[in-house]
């Protein structure tokens, strides 16, 4: 493992490091003061590739990682932290994104386990519509990208109520015939990495990889016990209990939804998050927090702003006929 920065340091004359906020086996994420930007503070994502491997390889992996991080830099979306820099000192490079306060939903989970309580399938079915917005909105990148490391511990609710999806250490180009970080880096959490994703990057993960591991953690957030990982499932299904006998409040229709997203073959699973958020939400309502798009089924208002319009307009034509039935008397 890296030695880790201290307290005090500054990379780039800019960023001054406050404290670790998450660690792993290639690096480390960290608070950070951005002292150009007086006030703002920044998640810095550390990754310092594995010196055992071929030299190529690691050549290969870190232009690979400047490629990636300039494809995150442009994104844009109020459920994905923004990117705003990457560069690189010595052998280790660095991501830097918007930080985001909060508490992360594994969190929220154990809390809610502490007080001998589940998180409500309705709030978890607000967070679901949200991440499903983020998905949908990385998928449709071009190249399209994949998440691959979504669990709860990746997903932090901020104090509005805005989901966001963090963490982007193993974010995939579906970019065919290269190299990329995600070999160097792992393969994700297991408990929620479906079974085409062990083994090495061959080719095989999509977005429906993100579908399996978005199950896996509406699983865990709905039952409070973690799920069995790919591997188990498969030489023993029933390793995998149902959802209801643990929390009989969740719906049939979401441990359905929840189980189809957790099927073991890709093929067997939504082929698309859009379909499989219509098979989990469907036309039921949702909260949107401020400044977020209503998701629901295609052709249903997108935003509040749209619903306040038409009844609006509604209000102004009845108004306008109430104004013409009475001029005449007048």
């Amino acid at each position: 493992m890296p030695v880790p920065l201290k307290t005090g340091d500054t990379l780039r004359g800019r960023y001054r490091i406050r404290r670790i906020i998450g660690q792993g086996g290639m690096g480390s994420i960290y608070l950070t003061d951005d002292l150009r930007l007086e006030g703002r503070q920044c998640a810095l994502k550390e990754v310092e590739h594995d010196k055992t491997l071929p030299g190529d390889l690691i050549k290969e992996a870190r232009e690979q990682f400047l490629r990636e991080a300039t494809v995150l830099a442009r994104l844009d979306h109020p459920n994905l932290p923004k990117v705003s820099d990457f560069f690189s000192i010595g052998q280790r490079d660095y991501l830097v994104m918007d930080y985001v306060p909060g508490k992360d939903l594994r969190t929220l989970m154990i809390e809610a386990k502490e007080k001998d309580s589940f998180l409500s399938e309705t709030e978890v079915l607000n967070w679901s519509n949200q991440l499903s917005d983020a998905l949908i909105y990385l998928h449709h990148q071009n190249p399209p990208i994949v998440h691959r490391d979504i669990k709860p511990g990746n997903l932090k609710l901020t104090p509005n109520g805005i989901l966001k999806l963090v963490d982007f250490g193993l974010v995939k180009l579906l970019a065919p015939g290269e190299i990329t970080i995600t070999v160097l880096q792992g393969q994700g959490t297991a408990l929620y990495t479906p079974l085409e994703q062990y083994g090495g990057d061959i080719g095989h993960t999509d977005a429906r990889s993100d579908i399996y591991a978005f199950g896996a953690t509406l699983y865990h957030l709905l039952t409070s016990k973690t799920p069995a990982d790919a591997r188990q499932r498969f030489i023993n299904p029933a390793v995998l209990p149902s959802i209801r006998p643990s929390n009989p409040s969740v719906s049939s229709r979401t441990e359905k939804a929840i189980f189809w997203a957790m099927s073991l073959h890709p093929d067997d699973r939504p082929a698309s998050v859009e379909e499989f958020r219509d098979a989990l939400i469907g036309s039921r309502p949702v909260t949107i927090p401020s400044g977020i798009r209503v998701q629901t089924k295609p052709g249903l208002f997108q935003r509040k702003s749209d619903l306040a319009f038409l009844v609006g307009t509604i209000g102004l034509s009845i108004l306008a006929l109430i104004i013409t039935l009475i001029r005449p008397i007048l």
